[in-house]
């Protein structure tokens, strides 16, 4: 069992994903804010790759994704970073032991190398990547065995106008869990709750094989708490970078934020 598959044997409603982009606000700023996460409540960290051209994320975390470039944020750098994350750390209490995705966008990947990037990532401690732009049918003649080789879970996003056969053939490719974009726009903008709520109730009534976490537009605990109505849990990722924006004290800001959420 994974330690995603782990968190949801655990804890089946009100799991707290929080996005966060690596090398940002600081190019060193990744493992502390991830210990920061942990720390304050946080049951996944999902982790951006910053990227020049992030097709589903909105201005709060494109903006992050430049900075990070512009600190000299990498794949290879990350994985640099990431290596020790497991471990005990002499600046921190503990290393990190939630779940960790990675969230990207193919073309770095493959530059890198895509096998190389899962064994990479595999040997870091990575559990799941969320690539949005691999095509479902690509993932499964020529990605998903490499995924599979290195026991890392895909993620892939469903949306309210996916179809119903749609949403169970990724559900039948999915590991980990699925993303239920709340609506079809990019991450950070307000949503509709009463229209996300409909949507949830259809996929909850589909009864899929994998728990359900939603993201886009959750902001704050009443967000939150609609989400989780009719999902396993939410995905917080444009509000928590614009918190660091506005104050990058990593350990306060990350404290205040989730304490608005989860108390």
């Amino acid at each position: 069992m994974s330690r995603i598959q782990e968190i949801f044997a655990m804890k089946s409603s009100k799991v707290l994903n929080i996005y966060c982009t690596a090398g940002y606000p600081h190019l060193d700023s990744t493992l502390k804010v991830m210990k920061a996460l942990q720390d304050n409540g946080a049951d996944i960290i999902e982790l951006g790759m910053p990227y020049s051209d992030p097709l589903a994320d909105g201005p709060v975390i494109q903006e992050s994704g430049g900075v990070a470039l512009q600190n000299g944020m990498t794949i290879k750098v990350l994985f640099e970073q990431l290596k020790t994350m497991r471990q005990i750390h002499s600046n921190y209490s503990a290393g990190i032991t939630v779940p960790v995705i990675l969230m990207g966008y193919m073309n770095p990947v493959l530059q890198y190398g895509f096998e190389k990037f899962c064994a990479d990532a595999s040997a870091a401690g990575v559990e799941g990547l969320i690539l949005p732009d691999l095509p479902i049918r690509e993932f499964e003649t020529e990605y998903g065995p490499v995924i599979r080789k290195y026991g890392l879970d895909f993620i892939f996003l469903v949306t309210p106008e996916t179809s119903e056969e749609r949403v169970r053939r990724i559900d039948a490719l999915s590991t980990g869990f699925i993303y239920a974009v709340s609506s079809s726009s990019t991450t950070g903008k307000d949503k509709n709750f009463s229209d996300v709520e409909l949507y949830l109730q259809k996929l909850q009534h589909m009864q899929l094989r994998n728990p359900v976490l939603v993201g886009f537009g959750i902001k704050d605990k009443a967000t939150f708490e609609s989400a989780c109505k009719y999902a396993n849990g939410a995905i917080i990722g444009s509000a928590y970078i614009k918190a660091l924006n506005e104050n990058p004290d990593v350990e306060t800001t990350t404290k205040k934020f989730l304490e608005t959420i989860l108390k």
